[in-house]
């Protein structure tokens, strides 16, 4: 199921941009080239110390491919569309799930078209830690800035900002494509739930979500 992650604020008629996919951000003067918009959009939410980017969300279509449809989601924020079927090959995917976060390092960097992606690991003991939270919070707005989403291999409970709970006691990938308050809340692009397809977290929860796994950005 195919459906569009749209940012939750007040966008006027003037400001936004409506394409096939979802809403671009903040428009500017139309005789722009890409590359010049696109750093204009950086440095205005850069401002505001938020970015979410544009995804064209999928959902898994079974409960093992969340490795692929992560990847996938993940690179949709930079015009990508792969079949999730080939991700999967590419990750060794079976119905045991993708192994590790280090399966999909090498196909997102493939993709992309450069090694720009590398894996991080939090030890389940270091979850809390605030080097580590730090580190994460700034992976990701590092990835998001750069135009790219991060994918997370989590596992356990984890409440977003709305209160809502997000339970994989035996794993599971989600993409992190956005972040407000310079990191401090991140934006969550969850495959496994197309009703529950995009939820904010405190980057503290998700680095204890994934605590004993990793992260690629």
């Amino acid at each position: 199921m195919a459906t569009t992650l749209l940012r939750k604020t007040v966008l006027t008629a003037a400001g936004i941009v409506a394409t096939a996919g979802g809403i671009a951000g903040p428009a500017v003067a139309a005789q722009a080239t890409p590359a010049e918009r696109a750093a204009a959009q950086v440095t205005t939410d850069r401002k505001h110390g938020e970015r979410e980017l544009d995804v064209r969300y999928e959902a898994q279509p079974n409960f093992y491919f969340c490795g692929p449809a992560a990847a996938r989601n993940a690179l949709s924020v930079q015009g990508k569309n792969i079949d999730v079927h080939a991700m999967a090959e590419e990750m060794g995917t079976t119905e045991a799930g993708t192994n590790s976060i280090n399966d999909i390092t090498p196909v997102l960097n493939k993709q992309t078209g450069k090694d720009v992606y590398k894996s991080t690991e939090i030890p389940v003991d270091k979850a809390r830690d605030r080097d580590k939270v730090d580190k994460l919070r700034a992976d990701v707005v590092t990835t998001v800035d750069d135009g790219r989403a991060v994918v997370a291999n989590i596992a356990g409970t984890a409440t977003d900002t709305d209160g809502n709970t997000h339970s994989f006691e035996g794993g599971h990938y989600i993409s992190v494509v956005g972040y407000r308050d310079n990191g401090k809340i991140v934006t969550i692009a969850d495959s496994a739930n197309p009703n529950q397809a995009s939820y904010r977290m405190d980057v503290d929860e998700l680095a204890r979500w994934i605590a004993s796994r990793g992260y690629s950005s």
